[in-house]
């Protein structure tokens, strides 16, 4: 892999690990994991930055990717701690419940493997960080994409928020905005955010290794985290509506309702 410096890569997975070391101590302190996924954001962002700093690529692209990346960081990071109740996030608390006497050794193993991931996630960086050729359209498509996933995943996260707010609301499945043609759109966003740094580095030698970024990011969200156990807390604590909600509401990517555009060819039948 002529070009990509992938010693920057040990180094980054090194600094992930002694951070999540550090997050995992403040755990068995505090009794409290829910900073991981905090950390999780910081820790790609600082990774990726790094790389992209330390990068042989084209100067102004490694300057398009450290900075929308400790952008990407920075806000979801944010996001993530101000959403923070005074009690440990549902999972954790529901894991350390289930694991029992062997919680902290098996917590001690998940942090251990999001200092993996967090390397893994920076690697896209790495890749856009060592493409040598000037700046393209494809470069600024790859932009395009991050204002939009940011956008949209800011957009979600604002709606929601504002939904949860007024008490009239509280225990109802909030359907509005984006929320009416996604059940999760939110992570559609954080999703696509992961294509930006394919077309930053796919034109060059080994780049379309950056697809794996989004495939497994698709895959966890959809079968390890999010999606299901979100699903799951919902259907708990909201019961049918959530049921009525799944069955006319996409899960993932945004779409019109099936009843929706029924009702709407409908209507137009009757007026003609």
């Amino acid at each position: 892999m002529e070009g990509y410096n992938v010693s920057l890569l040990g180094q980054g997975l090194l600094a992930a690990t002694l951070f999540m070391f550090a997050l995992y101590a403040q755990q068995r302190r505090t009794q409290d994991a829910t900073p991981v996924d905090i950390g999780w954001a910081i820790g790609i962002g600082f990774v990726s930055v790094y790389l992209a700093s330390n990068g042989q690529g084209d100067l102004y692209r490694r300057v398009i990717v450290g900075t929308l990346t400790a952008l990407w960081a920075l806000r979801l990071s944010w996001h993530l701690h101000a959403r923070r109740g005074p009690a440990e996030d549902g999972r954790y608390a529901m894991l350390r419940q289930q694991w029992g006497e062997r919680a902290q050794r098996n917590f001690l193993l998940l942090y251990l493997a999001q200092a993996l991931l967090i390397t893994f996630f920076s690697i896209p960086s790495l890749l856009a960080a060592a493409n040598p050729n000037p700046l393209s359209i494809l470069d600024g498509f790859g932009v395009a994409i991050w204002l939009v996933a940011i956008g949209g995943e800011g957009l979600a996260d604002a709606q929601l928020h504002r939904f949860r707010s007024q008490p009239t609301n509280a225990g109802r499945t909030c359907q509005q905005g984006l929320w009416n043609y996604s059940r999760h759109p939110n992570y559609f966003f954080e999703w696509l955010h992961w294509f930006a740094p394919v077309a930053w580095a796919i034109p060059h030698d080994w780049g379309w290794l950056s697809l794996m970024a989004p495939v497994v990011m698709l895959y966890l969200l959809f079968s390890v985290t999010g999606i299901p156990y979100a699903e799951k807390r919902a259907l708990l604590s909201r019961g049918d509506e959530y049921r009525a909600y799944q069955e006319r509401t996409h899960a993932f990517f945004p779409f019109f309702h099936k009843t929706a555009r029924t009702k709407d060819v409908s209507a137009k039948e009757v007026t003609l």
